[in-house]
């Protein structure tokens, strides 16, 4: 039978759906995504992951114990920045105090993508006999260059929303900005053709009303201060890839900005143990993780079923 655990620990927030006694599958992901992987028996809405995670889905919850948890931030101070500094190992150590207080020696898979796949590769770096392996969806062992340009303009920008009393604008603005970050200009070209709504001064395109409702329905769900510390965090990330030497499967994006297959391909052949090495064939570039389910799940089947 499957079932829930949703709980507070003394550092994390956590939500565990499947059955007592079953191999434990940690699974993280972007800096948006919570504690709600799939639904399940307490909480029956979707989770962030719900077309690859849950009964009878590539992450079965009838067969695993997935276990979600909801990172941590800085905290907040009065200037609505954060108090301090946040690192994926910082993460990664809030997760292994929690399965200390769960009393889970050692968990059979952690699946990361994007940021989480970032705080999987600390895990295993620092805590190998924790985790049997490793799956890094859209993370690498570094960020790139371009991937950290991008972000610091999104700072940036949220920084002078601080500074100007507009917190929210700006963070719908950064979001913005982002989300041309998330996807590629082969799938923006065959989503928004369509001509400008003219006014007598101005123009609106369609593409235009795309990006600033996703921000604004970001700015609804999260405050400057976690984001700016998440953000950052991802961007002072690092793993010393011959140091993770848990078996680990690799998986890339095509058309990916922010972590490029190249950049990933690299990382791949310095993992001492390395499975195995993919990139999912897509227009929708570092999304890619969520807007291809087929192809994920596809792996993830494979791999579960051999670990």
């Amino acid at each position: 039978m499957s079932t829930t655990l949703v709980g507070n620990s003394s550092r994390i927030e956590y939500e565990i759906e499947g059955p007592a006694g079953a191999p434990v599958v940690v699974v993280l992901g972007g800096i948006s995504a919570t504690r709600h992987v799939a639904s399940g028996t307490k909480d029956a809405s979707a989770g962030w992951w719900e077309d690859v995670a849950g009964e009878g889905r590539p992450i079965d919850t009838s067969r695993f114990r997935v276990l979600g948890v909801d990172f941590a931030d800085g905290g907040c101070s009065r200037d609505g920045r954060p108090e301090r500094l946040i690192t994926t190992r910082d993460q990664a150590e809030r997760i292994v105090e929690l399965l200390d207080e769960l009393e889970i020696e050692r968990v059979a898979v952690v699946i990361g993508a994007s940021y989480g796949g970032m705080v999987a590769l600390s895990l295993a770096e620092s805590w190998p006999d924790r985790v049997g392996e490793l799956v890094v969806l859209s993370a690498a062992h570094e960020t790139h260059p371009m991937a950290t340009g991008l972000r610091a303009i999104q700072r940036r920008i949220v920084e002078q929303g601080l500074e100007a009393g507009q917190p929210r604008e700006a963070m719908a603005l950064a979001r913005a900005i982002a989300m041309t970050t998330y996807r590629t200009a082969r799938e923006f070209a065959t989503r928004f053709g369509a001509p400008p709504e003219l006014s007598d001064r101005s123009a609106e395109f369609d593409v235009e009303r795309y990006l600033f409702a996703a921000g604004e329905r970001f700015a609804d769900r999260m405050g400057p201060a976690r984001f700016l510390a998440l953000s950052l965090s991802a961007d002072l990330h690092r793993v010393t890839p011959e140091d993770v030497r848990v078996p680990t499967t690799v998986i890339a994006a095509e058309g990916d900005t922010l972590v490029p297959p190249e950049h990933l391909l690299a990382m791949a052949k310095r993992l001492p143990s390395l499975r195995g090495y993919h990139v999912i064939s897509t227009v929708c570039g570092h999304d890619a993780f969520l807007t291809e389910p087929d192809q994920v799940g596809a792996l993830l089947t494979t791999i579960l079923e051999t670990c």
